[in-house]
């Protein structure tokens, strides 16, 4: 009886690790598609940065929650001659349950800018 209590903390531990880094990922996932979307909606040639940046906000809060979606940056980059917008996403990193450390992801997302 004693092995069987040693064995199930260990597989409940190593169980709740899997499904954390799921969760993990799957922030990270999202938070992505949110930039990248938020990149290209900000691409277009009737948009600006801050509707690209509102966009990446509205689509992290739908699916994560307000608290992922606070700190969205926008800029410009030029890649092999090429002028893009990138969205930048800082958030927490959910290390346990959505706890952790502020800030400490950071996701991106790039389009090819259609105004220039």
């Amino acid at each position: 009886m004693v092995e069987f209590a040693l064995v199930t903390v260990v597989l409940v531990v190593l169980f709740l690790a899997i499904l954390q880094l799921a969760l993990a990922l799957y922030v990270r996932n999202t938070l992505a598609a949110a930039a990248a979307e938020g990149a290209r909606y900000a691409a277009n040639a009737d948009r600006s940065g801050a509707d690209g940046a509102a966009r990446t906000r509205e689509l992290a809060a739908a699916a994560l929650g307000d608290q992922f979606a606070d700190e969205v940056r926008v800029g410009e980059a030029v890649v092999d001659g090429v002028r893009t917008v990138v969205v930048e996403v800082r958030t927490t990193l959910p290390l346990v349950g959505l706890v952790g450390p502020s800030r400490a992801l950071v996701v991106r997302g790039h389009a090819i800018d259609e105004a220039g």
